[in-house]
């Protein structure tokens, strides 16, 4: 049984397309494999798709602008937390305003949180 259907993998490979500024900004320092850890962009993971993925800490990491804050957004998001918590995932979350006001500082973060 295949653990995310197709549906999710083209949401994925849509969302790649359609990165966001702080998105594009931190996936510029992360795709260079920053100490040797290997980061994938939009990544499907079961039913939905991580920010950023990095396999071999196996942690997640989100960027969240401000629409996360809006509607059911929130509540969307403590879903996906548990269930990747569930699955044995570490969830980091990053506000997108931080990696707008200092990019290198959120890398360095996201490299010591995936113990390199």
């Amino acid at each position: 049984m295949r653990a995310t259907s197709k549906a999710t993998v083209e949401k994925a490979r849509s969302l790649r397309r359609a990165l966001t500024p702080p998105e594009i900004a931190l996936w510029q320092y992360l795709r260079n494999r920053p100490g040797g850890l290997k980061f994938r962009r939009q990544h499907p993971i079961g039913p939905f798709v991580a920010d950023f993925y990095c396999p071999s800490a196996k942690l997640i990491i989100e960027v969240d602008g401000v629409a996360h804050d809006m509607g059911d957004n929130p509540a969307r998001d403590i879903e996906r937390n548990a269930w990747f918590v569930a699955k044995g995932f570490r969830v980091l979350r990053v506000p997108a305003t931080e990696v707008k006001a200092d990019v290198q500082a959120v890398a360095t973060g996201i490299i010591a949180a995936a113990g390199a």
